[in-house]
């Protein structure tokens, strides 16, 4: 679900660079989208935690 979110907020980040708005609004909408999905990845990592990073190597046989 996290993942999800913070996919369509990279993609959102990015994508908004070919509406026809100034460069002022592009910016902005840039680095409120780029810091969604970093705080979104960011506290999917830190809910993840270190047991929860062990369980997923050990599923995925790493």
């Amino acid at each position: 679900m996290v993942a999800a979110f913070c996919v369509a907020c990279y993609v959102a980040a990015f994508a908004q660079m070919a509406l026809p708005i100034g460069a002022t609004a592009k910016v902005a909408l840039w680095a409120a989208f780029y810091g969604l999905a970093k705080a979104s990845q960011y506290t999917a990592i830190f809910i993840l935690g270190k047991e929860g990073v062990r369980r997923l190597r050990a599923f995925f046989g790493r």
